[in-house]
């Protein structure tokens, strides 16, 4: 069942454009009552994991199908699964207990977009569609592309000229989608694909679609499993359009609320100073609906000034006690390098999610006996001009071996 996030008005099947008929806003998925204790589903989906190799309970997704909307057509490319990072000398540098880093990056396409859109597409071969349609940054393409080239399906991908990191817009095109470069921002491709959705029968996957939500939840549920179903004190997540951030929070919300977890973490949504619609919402006490902004950030994947899923973000904020903060481009930059430092890359969409915590640990709203993760949310590889347009004096010229030698005796490493 679907209940629009506005009205509370409720729906059997989901709307083409995934909008409540009366009022227009939002619908989520709403989580049946009943369940299996506790224990049976932790043991139950602990034994899904030693499944054979191509079944799809080897899916970090669909192992939690109890937590998901019922299909029985899955499209999978074993996406999930991906690694709880440690990082015990930046805990250290930050002055915390604990620090961890989530790495969405890992799945199969590059990014979290992966663990919603095996659920959306899904839905979308069951029902019986045979175009797939999204206006992206970037990773929300190149997933969709993949997963509707594995089901047999065709895309439709619109993205702002020059916005997107070349990385992506390869994968969205390796896969065969139909893609196409508007002169406009990522909100004015979303207004173009709105309009297209009324003429031709397509299946919007967008974060304002609801399975794309409740798919990308998972990775809550496999982050307090990799944690001995134990929850940290803090989750901090990057914030674009905020439907991941939305997603993270409605899962550790069902887990608590299912006896799964017995606290709730605080979950956090990071946004640049450039695309910060919903900081500044809060920041002026709320008033009226969010307005948007003219998104200016390097970090593309949350260049988004008008994000579709603030409202559930805010009641995420709410639900949970976290906060909202803003970054700048060279705190970005900084943390990018940082983590890179530990051996660990990612987009720097991601590195918002350290310099957002750095800010939240000084501000002492995390403690400093406190644990927190950070939400990684795509792979290094994902915009590589930004580290080579940034750091391309680091690299040296040398003529030999004498050469070599000097630069070791005058370089130690890694500048953070």
């Amino acid at each position: 069942m679907f209940r629009c996030i506005e009205c509370g008005g409720e729906a059997a099947e989901l709307a083409g454009d995934c909008r409540c008929v009366g009022c227009r806003d939002l619908q989520e998925w709403i989580l049946p009552a009943e369940g299996a204790n506790p224990a049976a589903l932790r043991e139950r989906w602990q034994a899904r994991r030693a499944a054979p190799a191509g079944d799809d309970d080897r899916s970090g997704v669909w192992r939690f199908r109890e937590l998901l909307p019922p299909c029985a057509d899955v499209v999978s490319l074993s996406e999930g699964n991906t690694p709880l990072y440690d990082l015990p000398r930046m805990a250290s540098r930050l002055g915390i207990a604990r620090l961890l880093a989530k790495h969405q990056g890992m799945n199969p396409t590059g990014s979290f977009k992966d663990t919603g859109m095996t659920v959306a597409v899904s839905q979308a071969r069951a029902a019986g569609f045979t175009w797939l349609a999204c206006a992206s940054t970037g990773n929300t393409s190149a997933s969709m592309a993949a997963y509707a080239a594995r089901a047999g399906l065709r895309s439709l991908v619109l993205v702002p000229r020059g916005q997107i990191a070349c990385g992506k817009l390869a994968q969205a095109i390796d896969y065969g989608a139909l893609t196409c470069q508007m002169d406009t921002d990522f909100d004015g491709c979303v207004r173009a694909l709105a309009e297209v959705v009324t003429r031709v029968p397509l299946y919007l996957v967008n974060s304002v679609n609801p399975f794309r939500i409740e798919g990308q939840k998972t990775a809550a549920v496999e982050m307090i499993d990799q944690m001995g179903w134990r929850a940290p004190d803090h989750v901090v997540v990057p914030g674009g359009n905020l439907g991941n951030s939305s997603a993270i929070g409605k899962g550790l919300v069902e887990l608590h609320a299912r006896g799964l977890i017995d606290r709730l973490p605080k979950l956090s949504v990071v946004q640049a100073e450039g695309a910060n619609p919903l900081a500044r919402w809060l920041r002026g006490g709320r008033q009226g609906d969010l307005e948007s902004v003219v998104a200016k950030t390097a970090a593309t994947a949350i260049q988004i000034g008008n994000p579709a899923s603030w409202k559930k973000a805010a009641r995420v904020l709410d639900a949970t006690g976290g906060a909202c903060v803003e970054v700048s481009e060279s705190e970005i930059e900084r943390a990018k390098a940082e983590i890179g430092g530990e051996g660990i890359g990612c987009e720097p969409a991601s590195a918002a999610a350290l310099a957002g915590a750095r800010k939240l640990i000084a501000s002492g709203f995390i403690g400093r006996e406190e644990a927190a993760v950070l939400l990684l949310t795509g792979h290094v590889l994902k915009d590589p001009e930004y580290t080579l347009q940034r750091r391309e004096g680091e690299l040296l010229d040398v003529a030999g071996a004498d050469a070599i030698v000097r630069a070791m005796e005058t370089n130690h490493g890694p500048r953070f």
